[in-house]
């Protein structure tokens, strides 16, 4: 029978600390992950398919992209036994999506980000912003402060007021009963004050034009860019790209998809060489991210679906 997991079962099987060891297992590894397929399904509508496989399990990640639909993009996880190919699970996608995507970024951090940053700022006010924030405050115990900087005021009010609630509750970022965290989060109205007090700067955003402004980074940050995941979108402008030390999630996906990466290389900005590795190599030691306190890192993801295998056999337990 095949095991259907829901959004509240793959939350709660991915505690941050476990999740954020099996995906750097994962990376050093490696698995079988071809790029992902995009279909289109009519003029406005997309279907994603992002499979992946090693010696226990096979996963397709399914993603629907229809803007006329209630929800504009849905996703499902379908588990099966590499050996025999039988169907053992069916994830929610959205959960898992949120989870492994915000837990690779803090991941990157701990090899990018200086050892003592105690200010987080979160750019944008979506649904994956929330995620960034716990996955950062969850591995970063030196966190003080999260400020929040939206478009509209009024959502990073909102999305301030939510994480100052859970921070300050009796439990983790996990829902365990914990201490209160001695954690504030804070809306910000001014994105270039923002940039200049935090040195951890993650970015959830669906922008086609920067955000952030190379000449507001103060040396010693570290930018972490997750929202683009297509080459015409841009959260961070090409003075950010060329003064930072860059590392990537994975270069195929990175040097198709990433329009911060992709674009700067066009324009001759960057060259091929201004990439220094893909997280893999990171975390392998491989390559060298961070080498001074004043050097300024940046890890641009876009998503690949070994995050979602390794994700997938921590909830299945194999």
């Amino acid at each position: 029978m095949v095991r259907v997991y829901s959004a509240a079962e793959v939350h709660a099987a991915l505690p941050w600390g476990p999740l954020a060891d099996a995906l750097q297992a994962a990376f050093v590894r490696g698995a079988q992950v071809p790029l992902r397929h995009a279909h289109a399904l009519a003029p406005t509508d997309t279907l994603l398919l992002m499979p992946a496989w090693d010696e226990r399990l096979l996963i397709t990640k399914l993603v629907t992209v229809i803007p006329g639909a209630p929800s504009t993009v849905e996703a499902t996880v379908m588990a099966l036994d590499r050996a025999t190919g039988h169907p053992l699970a069916v994830l929610d996608g959205e959960a898992l999506t949120l989870r492994r995507t915000a837990a690779t970024s803090a991941l990157a951090a701990r090899h990018l980000a200086l050892p003592d940053v105690d200010t987080l700022l979160v750019v944008g006010t979506g649904r994956l912003a929330a995620w960034m924030a716990r996955a950062h405050v969850a591995l970063r115990p030196g966190l003080k402060r999260v400020l929040v900087w939206g478009r509209r005021f009024e959502a990073a009010q909102a999305l301030a007021e939510e994480l100052r609630a859970e921070f300050t509750a009796a439990q983790s970022p996990d829902g365990a009963a914990a201490a209160p965290l001695a954690i504030m989060a804070v809306p910000s109205q001014d994105l270039e004050a923002a940039c200049g007090e935090a040195r951890l700067i993650t970015c959830a955003t669906t922008s086609t034009e920067p955000l952030v402004r190379g000449a507001w980074l103060v040396p010693g940050t570290h930018l972490d860019l997750v929202g683009g995941f297509k080459s015409h979108m841009r959260e961070a402008d090409d003075e950010a790209v060329a003064r930072a030390r860059i590392v990537v999630d994975t270069h195929a996906g990175a040097g198709a998809e990433a329009g911060d990466v992709v674009q700067p290389l066009q324009r001759g900005v960057i060259t091929r060489d201004a990439v220094l590795g893909e997280l893999a190599e990171l975390l392998r030691g491989d390559c060298v991210g961070r080498r001074t306190p004043e050097d300024i890192t940046l890890f641009k993801s876009v998503g690949t679906a070994l995050e979602d295998l390794a994700a997938a056999r921590l909830v299945l337990g194999c």
